[in-house]
């Protein structure tokens, strides 16, 4: 490195924004790969918010009140890093040199529990969009909870930085719905305006007014005309700060890839590397050093560097409040810092029934309601809502009023007397919002003590499918309640029935799915799920009543735990037949049982709520429930057939639905597509006597 380099260190701010951009294009231009043109045209942007704006303690990323900042153009990740190693956080130059290669804490787009001050995990669009909006009411509603006059123990922002192809994406739209809808004033969001997107300019598919469509959903929004001016973007997100009835929208005009003197404004400076000649003139153009490259200049790093001490003394500053706040409101303190510390309130399950055994029995949506509002007021975390679907789901938490801005007028709507309309209130009312809801609920699960939980038809999961798989990457707890969860909801027909979601939502790595058979199963399932710190669950309910079974004579749902479990054994030494169902259809292999017993048939009977837990047993737990000497298994379950043969093997047989549904009553359709006691035992006659057959006995 030479003694002396020449660069204008007279302009600190700018010399600040172009050691952004510089380091981001030498790790872009290293790996060889990566979007360099967001980090070019938006290093200002971010630069005004990281150091004038944003509350933080790089040594402790976790600080509970700290800003959040979401990069929801996650692909312009190296942004982030840049930002993260130069203001002190465990992000080093030599992960800073090794973006995007295996094993680094700098992958290709930003992972929340891999890089220290990653919030969420970004990248498909308009997915943090949706996480900010999650991250304000949970902001909103636990200053609603615990802030006093003179303690304000929750409050910060919650900034993000969208791009064009953020806003074109439908969550965006629904998420910014919503948050104006609420006026979630703690949102301050960071356009990107560069009307270019990875193959084209926007011209070609984006020309909507983007402030008027932001003004309509009751947004602040504001214009800056050039992205380079940090005294219009800082005067900016002050007046957005000052805002506190509306969401804003900073809409600042840039040019993608800015300096690149031939890649600038031109969509190949989005996702590829600008060239180690294109580097080299862009650096010239700016007025920074060609060699070495990752160069920090000193100036720029100590200027970057004292958001350690800034970060420091804003945390002990809160630290202290929160000391003088437990001698003032001693109750309130010790809730808030169970919340934190992200435990479960000892005795939280205690008021959970046990349902006594019944025929008739009872939906497992019924059964799920019950117990949602028996534990729900020993978690004060527990928040939610569903899709307008409340009554259908049976979600909604009574007596624990409606999450609403206490201004917005709500009319003489149902549930207003239901302990108001204010920030306190945990039940979440999205609307027709199905991916929103998926989204928000993610940020707010990044908040420790936060549990936050979804309801609606199980058929909508697909609507929710992005934004559950992110929940599953990130190690987040959310709870999916999905309900009317097969042919059996009857005539709303095929377009509402489910086939192919369970196996579609058993796909996605690190979610839990459980479909449990009677009221007992999920009165077991909700406790799994609210136990299930870093996984996200789904619950899969019935609208139809289904027995509740009589535990004196089967096991207890406590094998729920497990997976799959014996729920009732032959008295001979080894059963002839293995009678395996998940939800509503172990009733009917239940019933199945009695007849064939009849027929001096051994039956063992296998309930399955939960392949993936079921999977996490020992191998020999795993065996004992399947052992490998009996051959003969059927499987039943209202949905398609999918991997369900690691279950039955080479030589069981599977009752199950191939095909879309239908619009007749939901008794009808059981019938008609073979989910009956008497198909149920003809198949298992069928597979013993084709096992009898290969055995030649």
């Amino acid at each position: 490195m030479p003694k002396k380099i020449p660069l204008d260190t007279s302009d600190l701010d700018a010399l600040c924004v172009n050691t952004i951009r510089m380091l981001s294009i030498d790790a872009v231009q290293k790996a060889d790969s990566g979007h360099p043109g967001l980090p070019l045209d938006a290093a200002p942007m971010a630069y005004s918010v990281w150091t004038h704006f944003l509350k933080h303690n790089p040594k402790n990323p976790n600080w509970y009140n700290r800003d959040r900042f979401v990069l929801s153009a996650g692909h312009g990740s190296m942004l982030l890093y840049s930002l993260l190693h130069l203001t002190g956080y465990e992000v080093s130059l030599d992960q800073i040199k090794q973006f995007r290669q295996w094993k680094s804490i700098t992958p290709g787009h930003p992972e929340r529990e891999l890089t220290p001050g990653v919030e969420v995990t970004t990248g498909p669009l308009g997915q943090g969009f949706a996480n900010g909006v999650g991250m304000a009411i949970a902001e909103a509603f636990l200053a609603a909870r615990f802030n006093r006059p003179a303690f304000k123990i929750m409050d910060h922002f919650t900034y993000g930085l969208v791009s064009d192809g953020d806003l074109m994406e439908g969550i965006a739209s629904e998420a910014a719905s919503l948050a104006g809808h609420l006026r979630l004033g703690k949102i301050i969001y960071l356009y990107d305006n560069n009307s270019m997107t990875l193959s084209a300019g926007t011209q070609l598919a984006f020309t909507e007014d983007r402030q008027k469509r932001f003004d309509a959903y009751g947004w602040h929004t504001e214009v800056v005309e050039d992205g380079n001016n940090l005294k219009t973007i800082t005067k900016a997100i002050a007046a957005a700060q000052l805002e506190t009835e509306r969401p804003s929208l900073i809409l600042i005009k840039t040019l993608l890839g800015y300096g690149s003197p031939h890649k600038q404004n031109t969509y190949e400076a989005h996702g590829s590397p600008l060239g180690e000649e294109e580097v080299k003139l862009t650096k010239q153009n700016l007025g920074w050093p060609e060699k070495p490259a990752f160069y920090i200049p000193k100036a720029a790093e100590k200027h970057f560097r004292n958001a350690i001490s800034k970060g420091r003394n804003l945390e002990k500053e809160w630290n202290a409040l929160l000391v003088n706040y437990r001698k003032k409101y001693p109750t309130l303190a010790k809730e808030f810092q169970e919340l934190i510390q992200g435990e479960l309130k000892k005795g939280w399950n205690e008021n959970i029934p046990q349902f006594p055994a019944d025929s008739k029995g009872m939906a497992t949506r019924d059964a799920s309601h019950k117990v949602m509002q028996a534990f729900s007021p020993n978690l004060v975390g527990f928040i939610g809502g569903s899709a307008d679907l409340n009554s259908s789901t049976k979600t909604e938490l009574t007596n624990f009023g409606n999450f609403q801005n206490s201004s917005t007028n709500t009319g003489d709507l149902q549930g207003a007397m239901d302990g108001g309309w204010n920030y306190a209130g945990r039940n979440i009312y999205y609307g027709v919002r199905e991916h929103a809801m998926g989204g928000i609920s993610n940020g707010l699960a990044t908040f420790r003590g936060i549990i936050p939980y979804t309801a609606t038809f199980l058929t909508f999961s697909d609507y929710m499918r992005p934004s559950i798989r992110l929940a599953a990457l990130m190690k987040l707890q959310v709870i999916y309640i999905f309900t009317h969860d097969s042919i059996a909801l009857g005539e709303d027909g095929p377009t509402h029935q489910p086939i192919e979601h369970l196996a579609s939502l058993r796909a996605i790595p690190e979610l839990i799915i459980i479909r449990p058979a009677d009221a007992n199963e999920t009165s077991i399932a909700w406790q799994i799920a609210i136990e299930s710190r870093e996984m996200p669950v789904a619950l899969i309910l019935t609208r139809q009543k289904v027995a509740t079974l009589d535990r004196k004579q089967f096991s207890s749902a406590e094998g729920v735990r497990r997976g799959a479990y014996i729920l009732y054994e032959t008295k001979k030494n080894k059963p002839d037949l293995i009678l395996i169902a998940s939800g509503s259809e172990v009733e009917l292999i239940v019933a199945a049982k009695q007849k064939l017993e009849a027929k001096k048939i051994s039956v063992r009977i296998v309930s399955m709520p939960s392949w993936e837990l079921f999977e996490a047993q020992p191998k020999k737990y795993r065996d004992a429930i399947f052992p490998r000497a009996v051959k003969a298994r059927l499987a039943v379950e209202a949905g398609i057939s999918q991997w369900w043969e690691r279950y039955i093997g080479d030589e069981g047989r599977m009752i199950s639905i191939e095909h879309f549904g239908a619009s007749a009553p939901g008794p009808t359709l059981m019938k008609r597509f073979g989910f009956t006691v008497e198909n149920v035992c003809k198949e298992a006659q069928a597979l013993l006597k084709k096992e009898k057959k290969l055995s030649g006995a």
